[in-house]
């Protein structure tokens, strides 16, 4: 037991470097997971033994839950709207002929089984959602017309009808669609019965965090959890598509105005972080360097049709009759990344079925490694090129966590009755420097205020202010204060001049206080203070 913790913490820590050093030589991060799995694996330098297709299936099926969940929660609606039925078209549409033109030229160019060639059409049809909001993100790589959130909302969709598409070619194949009748309730299961589960789940879960958010104070994280996995486990059960269900729960979650989203945002970096670091490391565990050089042929040849064919026709097959423009178009083709769902599809079907010896796996694995090294390391270049980059706009406001990205802090202040701000408008306040009153809320209203805005008592004003990044100096500690207590019945104005700790709140039962020179300290209160450090 002890030696499995030991070795897991070292991956993670060697997946935490390797994220900084691909960064840094602009190589997608998937490739670097990847690699730290082939060395440990196998037929790499740690040796360790690992070819359990089914466990790697279920290990990566439920981070793939939480991996589209947050794609969705993620993606800013008020900005993809414009693209959105650009992204869908390409995300459904494309993913069929993207697939489809593949599947072909499998089977006349390679020689492959119709079926086989379209499975491995269909495992390789959708594009890398984590890798292209790595690349955006870590390069800030905003672009003109609206594109980074086409590319966002095409990436976060389209794994489902991937998936679609692999479990319907995956059903024929075992004989269990025998007929179109078969494979037409298929289609519309997986679709129909997805879509409809994942709106229900979405407004049910959106109702309890409006009316229960007292009852789920503190555990929105593990809420959201549970309406994760209920949103992929609730269709699948009935022969519906869990991913679509999971994608649309997140997307109409990410933009509602829920309780603790802050936390939650937090929360959900941290673990599709770690899922994503896990599940491509157990695939390049799962994968034998040995095998690849008998399926390096087909695969690269399969990786360069899909770049420089497959994809071109059908994004400019769709995106062509909206008028778009061609460096547009050009750069979203270019952008089409295999990623870890290709190669979890590609596990789920090697897993199903037995294709005569043929190497599914390891052919869409090389595939992929071909298609993130080639296009993901120029998509920087390929956008600077084409004069696809906008240097007006921050692409990071494509995300809904974009506040999360920015260096401020937010204040909460309450306005009682009599106090100076009582009556007054806003551009009469005279506020700290480099701070701005950024939202006032009324009631059960929000209002953006101007400077006409007037405050009332009981509204309370929340302000933003830079940051400090630098927080040396900065020790906070909590003193109790008890019967015996020193500070017992004094006011804050009473502490002795010389003392060294400064109080910043009172926390009292369930409430927090912001002291003043009148607030006197009670039995039961807890006293966090900032204490001066000793220089040394």
């Amino acid at each position: 037991m002890e030696v499995v913790l030991l070795i897991a913490a070292v991956v993670i820590l060697i997946c935490i470097f390797a994220n900084r050093v691909s960064g840094r030589f602009g190589i997608p991060v998937l490739l670097a997971f990847i690699a730290v799995g082939m060395f440990f694996g196998s037929d790499g330098v740690v040796k360790i033994p690992f070819d359990d297709y089914s466990l790697a299936e279920t290990g990566c099926s439920v981070a793939l839950i939480f991996i589209m969940f947050y794609g969705g929660f993620g993606t800013n609606w008020n900005k993809a709207k414009p693209v959105a039925v650009k992204s869908m078209l390409l995300s459904s549409l494309g993913v069929v002929c993207t697939a489809v033109l593949t599947g072909l030229f499998c089977h006349f160019v390679l020689n492959m089984d119709m079926l086989l060639g379209m499975l491995v059409g269909a495992c390789l049809g959708s594009t890398d959602a984590a890798t292209v909001f790595s690349i955006l993100r870590s390069k800030r790589l905003n672009l003109k017309y609206n594109t980074a959130s086409l590319l966002e909302v095409e990436s976060g969709s389209n794994d489902p009808f991937a998936y679609m598409m692999t479990m319907i070619i995956l059903s024929i194949a075992q004989g269990q669609s025998s007929s179109p009748l078969d494979v037409a309730y298929m289609l519309f299961a997986q679709l129909v019965y997805g879509a409809f589960f994942g709106a229900v789940i979405a407004v049910s879960a959106g109702l309890v965090f409006k009316k229960f958010k007292n009852a789920i104070a503190g555990l929105e994280a593990v809420f959201m959890v549970a309406v994760a996995l209920l949103a992929y486990a609730a269709p699948a059960a009935v022969g519906g598509n869990g991913y679509l269900s999971a994608y649309i729960v997140g997307i109409y979650l990410g933009n509602r105005p829920i309780s603790g989203k802050r936390t939650l945002v937090h929360f959900f970096d941290g673990v599709t972080g770690l899922l994503q670091m896990l599940v491509f490391f157990m695939l390049g565990l799962l994968a034998f360097p040995s095998k690849l050089p008998e399926v390096l042929l087909p695969g690269i040849l399969i990786a360069l049709f899909m770049t420089f064919v497959a994809r071109p026709i059908s994004v400019f097959g769709i995106l062509a009759p909206f008028r778009c423009k061609l460096n547009q178009m050009l750069l979203v083709s270019w952008a089409g990344l295999r990623g870890v769902a290709s190669i979890v599809f590609a596990i789920m079907a090697s897993a199903a079925f037995d294709f005569q010896h043929y190497d599914l796996f390891h052919t869409v694995f090389l595939a992929v490694m071909f298609s993130l090294l080639l296009q993901g390391s120029l998509i920087p270049l390929f956008a600077k090129k084409l004069k696809m980059i906008d240097d007006t706009n921050n692409v990071l406001t494509t995300f809904n966590d974009y506040s999360e990205e920015l260096p401020v802090q937010f204040i909460r202040l309450s306005v009682s009755e009599g106090d100076r701000w009582d009556g007054r408008q806003i551009k009469d306040i005279d506020l700290p420097p480099e701070t701005l009153i950024a939202l006032v809320i009324r009631e059960n209203s929000r209002i953006v205020p101007k400077g006409h805005t007037r405050l009332k008592a009981g509204d309370v004003a929340v302000l933003c202010a830079p940051a400090c990044a630098d927080t040396v100096g900065i020790n906070l500690t909590e003193i109790a204060v008890t019967s015996e207590s020193v500070y017992l019945g004094l006011r804050l104005s009473e502490l002795p001049p010389d003392n060294s700790h400064l109080v910043i709140l009172i926390k009292r039962g369930s409430h927090v206080v912001i002291p003043r020179g009148n607030t006197t300290f009670r039995e039961g209160d807890v006293l966090v203070v900032n204490s001066a450090e000793k220089s040394p």
